[in-house]
């Protein structure tokens, strides 16, 4: 029974130590381990940039797309709908205060898509989803931080694409009222960020929210340019087809896809901003750099607008349920310094994507390890695994074989007066007994046997003849013994299963009451506002 306690205690500590790691140590990986400030690192031997106090740091956040009821078509404030809303919800918040936060960003951006079915909901349910994210991202009432500023664009998921946003007017008015305009400028250190609203780029030109972003663009443009650009766009400037993304990429390529309505021909759905908008915006705005999102996975590709290389970081999502298995967040150096030319800018702006505990992963090696833990205790020995007892055995075999290549007889003729009996105890471990086989002795010195030859004295032949009359009574009292072995046998194997399963429900028992508060610990403490 000791070696059941020590198996429990055993398990109970795997558990625990494994619920520790998935719910909290895992999203501590970014800011201990795996990533940092790329000023801090990567700054290069001719960097005309030097020290640490010379870089605003930027943290990237894309499409969180929070789960409604448009996202997998599941009935309104249905169990399921509300248990996926949670654990979505969960993995944002805490990939925010546990992996990003530590890293005490003094900017944070997000590039669109907060809502997964935002132009289709309700007001009440958008004023929801809203609270929602707020709360997702520790944010107050108005949607502010008190230590850090925070800028957001708009998405399609929040707008809808052309065809729907110059037909809704309602929909980009809820958004600026949540969020703010939809296009604008600021400047993080000595570099200025130019933030569009793509999903209207490629509008119908005569509409009213085209028409605002290009006059945006165009006011912009001719702005006399004193510091390095940033665009931010949600929608990806266009790209050919297969056109490699890095090697960050997990998914397969996506290429350019245009949807049109049918009565008006506007945009219903696009991968990429078309061709003619892309470089329209490249030669108006000569960015250094651009960020979008809208893939849902990493993407790093090379533009060029009049010869000169512009790098597109596209980000990650930063929600596990989006189809992307590593979500990730991107860490962005912004030069505090002034730059004299185009070539310093790329010490201006150092980007670092950083990746985010997997989920998936997380929940399949639960899953596992809920299986191992039924199979270890359905078949684990009654008795324990006694690492002695092996050692033991191993050496009794190895003395058995020495003493027969030896030569010596005198064990094995030992061995054939006695039989081995299996046995049975109540833990269910079986057992060999070694007994003496009952055999006739022999007469050969009694003194009352004289005669010759075959000849036996009558005493000591009556005295056989009753040895073998008890044989044959014996025998015959415990006819087909195999039959009473075979039921003996079968009860004895059906307790013993009986045992192991209300031993295994006890054990399984003990372990969830210790390990189910721990979970419960855990997912509250992230959960709820500080």
């Amino acid at each position: 029974m000791k070696q059941h306690h020590k198996l429990t205690v055993a398990l109970c500590g795997i558990w625990a130590a494994t619920l520790l790691y998935g719910e909290m140590f895992s999203f501590w990986v970014p800011s201990l381990w795996s990533c940092s400030w790329p000023h801090l690192q990567s700054l290069s031997s001719n960097s005309t940039i030097n020290g640490v106090g010379n870089y605003v740091k930027v943290a990237v956040i894309a499409d969180p797309q929070i789960m409604d009821r448009t996202s997998h078509h599941l009935p309104p404030k249905s169990f399921a709908l509300e248990t996926a809303q949670f654990y979505t919800d969960l993995y944002m918040r805490r990939a925010f205060l546990l992996s990003i936060l530590p890293f005490k960003p003094d900017v944070i951006l997000f590039l669109g898509d907060y809502f997964d079915g935002g132009p289709h909901l309700s007001d009440q349910e958008w004023q929801e989803s809203l609270q929602r994210y707020r709360h997702i991202f520790a944010m107050n009432s108005e949607g502010r931080y008190s230590d850090f500023q925070v800028y957001s664009i708009p998405g399609n998921h929040d707008i809808g694409y052309a065809s729907l946003n110059s037909h809704k007017p309602e929909v980009v008015r809820r958004y600026v009222e949540g969020f703010g305009i939809r296009n604008f400028q600021f400047t993080v250190g000595k570099v200025e960020f130019i933030a569009v609203d793509a999903q209207t780029l490629d509008g119908d030109p005569q509409g009213n929210l085209a028409s605002m972003t290009w006059e945006f663009v165009k006011n912009v443009s001719k702005d006399i340019q004193l510091a390095p650009r940033v665009l931010l766009t949600h929608i990806p400037l266009y790209r050919r087809d297969n056109t490699d993304c890095g090697s960050h990429r997990s998914s397969p390529i996506i290429n350019q896809r245009i949807s049109r309505s049918a009565h008006s021909q506007e945009i219903t759905y696009q991968n990429f901003v078309t061709e003619e908008s892309s470089n329209k915006l490249l030669e108006l705005l000569k960015p250094a750099l651009i960020l979008s999102g809208h893939d849902h996975d990493q993407c790093t590709v090379t533009h060029e607008s009049n010869s000169i290389p512009i790098k597109e970081h596209s980000v990650g999502t930063i929600s596990w349920q989006q189809g992307n298995l590593y979500p990730s967040f991107m860490l962005l150096s912004v030069s505090n310094s002034a730059q004299a030319n185009r070539s310093a800018a790329e010490d201006a702006l150092i980007s670092q994507l950083c990746f985010l505990p997997m989920q998936t992963h997380i929940y399949i090696w639960y899953i596992s390890l809920y299986i191992l833990t039924l199979l270890t205790l359905l078949f684990w020995p009654a008795s324990g695994i006694s690492f002695e007892r092996y050692l033991s055995g191993l050496m009794g075999y190895i003395r058995l074989y020495s003493s027969m290549f030896k030569g010596g007889t005198k064990e094995k003729n030992e061995d054939e007066n006695f039989e081995y009996e299996e046995m049975w105890d109540a833990e269910g471990t079986m057992h060999l007994v070694k007994k003496p086989v009952n055999t006739p002795t022999s007469c050969h010195g009694d003194k009352a046997s004289v005669g010759r030859g075959n000849a036996v004295m009558r005493p000591t032949a009556r005295k056989n003849i009753s040895q073998e009359m008890e044989i044959s009574v014996n025998i015959d009292g415990n006819t087909d013994p195999n039959i009473k072995l075979a039921h003996r046998t079968s009860k004895s194997k059906t307790k013993i299963i009986i045992r192991r399963l209300m031993r295994t429900f006890r054990m399984v028992v003990v372990i969830a009451a210790i390990n189910i508060p721990i979970y419960m610990m855990l997912l509250f403490k992230d959960w709820i506002d500080q």
